[in-house]
């Protein structure tokens, strides 16, 4: 399927289930695998962590993980869709 043939929400949309899933197999590695302080985890989940920012730090885990996650998901697909609707409007 060409670019030009998808909707914008849907390329946003999935591109941002990616970043969910990276974000999800990323903090599971980081906190059962390697136990903590994985060097890429800021890196991965920088729009995540920047969500989790305007919140406290003494939020329990899972909350955190989902706030993160929704963050995550939120900031990328958005990021996405101004990208795709410059993309669309500059013919690239």
């Amino acid at each position: 399927m060409n670019f030009n043939q998808l909707s914008i929400f849907t390329i946003a949309f999935y591109v941002g289930l990616v970043a969910v899933g990276v974000g999800a197999i990323i903090s599971f590695i980081n906190w059962t695998i390697w136990g903590g302080g994985l060097p890429s985890y800021p890196f991965f989940l920088f729009p995540g962590n920047l969500v989790l920012s305007l919140f406290t730090e003494e939020i329990d885990f899972w909350p955190k993980l989902i706030l993160q996650l929704t963050g995550q998901f939120c900031v990328v697909a958005m990021a996405t869709l101004v990208v795709a609707k410059l993309f669309r409007k500059c013919r690239l």
